[in-house]
């Protein structure tokens, strides 16, 4: 063998393909991948960490009552206001006075100020066109005012609870696993199948 093709093996034994060659489709998988994880953590600083650190509360709207200002599946995300300083036209989340007490968003109709010191409300979706069939006495000395509505963000929150969906993302998960598994051991196969400088030198 001449010293030309010695160096023309060494050449071609030395490139390796460059690990910016990795398919676009794999990048793109990443990136998206990534998005999500952030999503996740962002739905769960708001909901589990937040209320926590700074004090407000949210809750997911269930009907169209509040349209198109808060749709159903939107998060409320609400702040503690003094009572004495509720006003007509704040919306505000509150237990109504009937049926099975369930929390409601609505707006402030009404304030009425009671003899004995309490302050009661009327109140009415922005979708419905008469007021709510109750008058609410506001129960201590704050009331939960809406400050934001975060789009969506309660019907992604109910679709991960469903069972079926967490049944798949934990085989989705299981997969994700193995092929990260396999994709590493593959990953050093193709490193190993690569021939050194000496494996093309011939002896002397």
């Amino acid at each position: 063998m001449s010293s030309i093709d010695v160096g023309r093996h060494r050449a071609v034994a030395v490139t390796a393909p460059p690990a910016a060659a990795r398919p676009r489709a794999r990048r793109v998988v990443a990136v998206l991948a990534d998005l999500v994880l952030v999503l996740c953590l962002l739905a769960f600083a708001l909901i589990a960490v937040g209320p926590h650190l700074l004090g407000y509360r949210t809750s997911t709207m269930l009907t169209g009552s509040m349209e198109p200002g808060i749709s159903p599946g939107d998060v409320v995300v609400t702040a503690a206001k003094p009572v004495s300083e509720v006003e007509v036209g704040d919306v505000i989340t509150y237990q109504i006075p009937v049926e099975d007490h369930r929390v409601e968003t609505h707006r402030v109709i009404e304030v009425l100020h009671q003899r004995d010191g309490s302050v009661a409300v009327r109140t009415q979706g922005d979708n419905n066109a008469d007021p709510d069939p109750w008058t609410a006495t506001l129960q201590g000395d704050q009331v939960w005012e809406m400050q934001a509505v975060v789009p969506e963000l309660g019907s992604v929150i109910r679709a991960f609870r469903a069972p079926a969906v967490q049944h798949g993302i934990f085989w989705v998960a299981l997969a994700g696993l193995l092929l990260l598994g396999l994709s590493t051991i593959w990953a050093k196969d193709r490193d190993g199948d690569v021939p050194s400088e000496q494996e093309g030198t011939p002896p002397s």
